[in-house]
């Protein structure tokens, strides 16, 4: 929409328009809420969206449930909501008329903790949604994974009582970064934190430290700044840490990990359809499996609405836990579902695993604690054990490949990309990436939308592939010989090619953006300023090219930090020499200094 647009309309709506039963301030207040609904700000609603909002709220509801809810108000047939049919909604149920589906979705959301950010880069970010009760599950688990750290005996325990203490103990950093590092080991080089005589500089290097090592596990940071979490923005704050959590939650459901995963696959299946699998389907399987080996018929398709009886928790902690835990029954006999879910949640205290839910909470069906309830169980007690005939299969994930799938994750994509190749292969990923280093190149009108129906699935996402390749080419990157059925069987090679130069334009824009510069930069040119800059600062250091093998050994990277801002690289903690053991050190990025 074009700038005012949206203003406009609300004001026709207010001294003339068809929304004159509601007063000024009614429409503004109904405004927010759609706002909150509206992610991209385009001033339609669309499935997607109204899902993810959903999903927020601890709901999961199937696609055609999302479509019949905006079929309810969708006055103009067009399949999204658009802000005049969203005010008419609610001023047909000021006038006592039916209750909408998408009302109460709405009546919901206004119970939700929402807090605006402080500075211009909070302003004009994402939006956060979080419960009291997910903050305080945080909290809990930051207490417990955390405890015993000595660098946190001033911060540690947070008071669970007091609602800012949380955001008060990140406020200088340590806290996340131990978190991160807790989260994916050895993300982050512990000499590199600021620890103690801090001050708003150290402080503020430290938040910088953890904001980068966020966004290369494959955080979402776009538009949260250090200052944010020095400031203690709540639901910036909050969402830097659910992302963390979740991403170390799930990291570890794979095979590589829990070779007994094999046991999940079902009739027909080999180990790579698996692999295709994402971390909270596989979640989902395992909870099955164990629920079939317990002997029951009950099956769980979510985790919201399905286990909100807790009967399933039950079964499942009965099953997994080892014999001496002294794990039952018991709370089945239980008729009241909250004190049935504390019964629950007792039981998994046996086994040390009470973690992240409260009675409340699994009465309600809070999707994301309940995930992160699930994932905890497998983490400590899969109880698969190997095949004894168990495929081998290589799965080892490449530097190269690690370092494009968090880059993609880091901008925020949808879904979340945890296996590059399989991720990428029905195009929507892909599309998303051009969206963004290239503004307007998408057509999403063209685009097929997830989920596909099992009825021409396949040629769906293979017309999404071919599109990329389409985009990719008016974008004039190189795909000569590409195309996209190569995208959607997976070819490593091509579907490389095509990822390579997408994040190669996103550096060069950011590049030139930082020139002030109307053309483009060459890698010429960049060499030129490395250089230029290395000895400038004294540096004895030089590279010829992106292909010079010195880079490898990390030292005229380091140079370069050093000479951009003197002072940030502690050089008696800089490996001498060139062994393999300096090399791989320096590749990992254990440099000690604050980016």
């Amino acid at each position: 929409s074009p700038p005012g647009f949206e203003e406009e309309r609300i004001h026709l709506a207010v001294c003339g328009g068809t929304m004159s039963g509601l007063s000024e301030a009614e429409i503004a207040e109904i405004k927010v809420q759609f706002d909150e609904f509206d992610a991209d700000k385009n001033g339609h609603v669309t499935v997607t969206e109204l899902r993810d909002v959903m999903k927020a709220l601890g709901e999961d509801p199937p696609a055609y449930k999302i479509r019949d809810m905006i079929k309810e108000v969708d006055l103009d047939e067009n399949g999204t909501i658009e802000f005049d049919e969203f005010v008419k909604m609610f001023e047909k149920v000021r006038g006592d008329k039916p209750k909408y589906k998408l009302e109460a979705v709405a009546e919901k959301q206004k119970k939700v903790m929402k807090m605006g950010g402080m500075t211009d880069a909070a302003a004009a970010g994402t939006t956060h949604s979080f419960t009291e009760d997910e903050a305080l599950a945080f909290v809990d688990w930051i207490n417990f994974q955390l405890a015993g750290d000595p660098d946190l005996k001033t911060q540690l325990p947070i008071s669970s009582d007091d609602q800012n203490d949380l955001f008060k103990k990140m406020h200088d950093g340590i806290v996340l970064c131990k978190l991160i590092n807790n989260s994916v080991k050895d993300t982050i080089d512990e000499r590199a934190i600021n620890k103690t005589k801090l001050n708003l500089y150290t402080i503020h290097e430290n938040q910088t430290l953890a904001l980068n090592s966020a966004s290369a596990i494959g955080c979402n940071i776009v538009n949260i700044g250090a200052e944010d979490l020095t400031r203690g923005v709540p639901h910036l704050c909050l969402g830097i840490l659910w992302q963390v959590i979740r991403i170390g939650l799930l990291a570890k459901i794979n095979l590589q990990n829990c070779p007994g995963l094999a046991r999940l696959l079902e009739e027909g299946e080999e180990i790579e359809d698996l692999l295709r699998l994402s971390p909270e389907e596989i979640l989902l399987r395992w909870f099955n499996y164990h629920l079939r080996e317990a002997g029951s018929s009950r099956r769980v398709k979510n985790f919201s609405g399905d286990i909100k009886d807790s009967e399933c928790y039950t079964l499942l902690l009965n099953q997994i836990a080892p014999p001496e835990k002294g794990v039952d029954l018991s709370p089945m006999r239980e008729s009241d579902l909250e004190k049935r879910a504390e019964s629950m949640l007792q039981q998994s205290d046996k086994i040390g695993c009470r973690a992240f839910i409260r009675p409340r909470d699994v009465v309600r069906g809070n999707g994301k604690l309940n995930l992160a309830f699930v994932a905890n169980l497998f983490n400590n007690y899969p109880a698969l054990e190997p095949l004894e005939d168990q495929p081998e299969i290589e799965i080892e994930e490449t530097r190269e490949e690690k370092t494009y799938r968090n880059w993609m994750n880091s901008l925020g994509v949808k879904p979340f990309v945890y296996r590059l190749y399989q991720d990428l292969s029905d195009g929507t990923v892909l599309l998303q990436l051009f969206d963004k280093v290239f503004p307007g190149s998408v057509d999403w009108s063209k685009v097929n939308q997830p989920p596909y129906k099992k009825m021409g699935a396949q040629m769906k996402k293979l017309e999404n592939c071919n599109y990329a390749v389409q985009v990719a080419r008016d974008c004039k990157l190189s795909v000569v010989g590409i195309g996209g059925e190569d995208i959607h069987t997976e070819n490593k090679t091509l579907t490389l090619a095509v990822v390579w130069q997408i994040m190669r334009a996103y550096t060069l824009q950011i590049l030139q953006k930082l020139s002030g510069s109307s053309k483009r930069i060459e890698d010429g040119e960049i060499v030129e300023w490395v250089n230029s800059t290395l000895s400038a600062a004294g540096k004895s250091t030089s590279i010829s090219s992106f292909k010079d093998s010195s880079i490898a050994t990390g030292r005229s990277v380091i140079d370069l930090v050093d000479a951009i801002k003197p002072g940030s690289v502690k050089y008696d903690l800089v490996n001498a020499g060139q062994t393999d053991e300096v090399q791989e050190d320096h590749e990992d990025c254990h440099f000690t200094f604050a980016l």
